[in-house]
């Protein structure tokens, strides 16, 4: 991991299901069982080590009852910069429906010019 913010933010999310676990109760040994995985891995992860795997993290917050957060990591609907791209790659103006009709009659028309005629006894020409 070579990124200093990523680092923080890591260690900051492992202080966070830490401060979740000791709030709850919950010894690291416990959590672990409940968790599926070791009394050592949880440690790395409230440690903020980034080898830990992200589906051990979601289910540890299934134990502690907070995985709708990991759904709320990336929201999209909330991504300024995503939003605001997208919004730059909207046409400029719409289409009528009238212009969409007659784009497509156009297109079958030219269809059915390049197509074969065929005879109702079977030969075409």
């Amino acid at each position: 991991m070579g990124s200093p913010k990523s680092k923080s933010a890591l260690e900051r999310l492992g202080h966070d299901v830490r401060g979740a676990r000791l709030r709850r109760g919950i010894a690291v040994a416990d959590l672990a069982v409940r968790a599926g995985t070791s009394p050592s891995t949880v440690t790395r992860l409230e440690k903020g080590d980034p080898g830990v795997a992200i589906g051990t993290l979601a289910d540890v917050l299934v134990v502690l009852g907070l995985v709708e957060r990991l759904a709320d990591l990336i929201d999209i609907r909330k991504d300024d910069l995503g939003l605001a791209l997208a919004a730059e790659q909207l046409p400029r103006r719409g289409r009528s429906f009238a212009t969409t009709l007659r784009r497509q009659k156009a297109r079958e028309e030219s269809l059915q010019d390049g197509a074969d005629v065929v005879d109702p006894d079977g030969a075409a020409f």
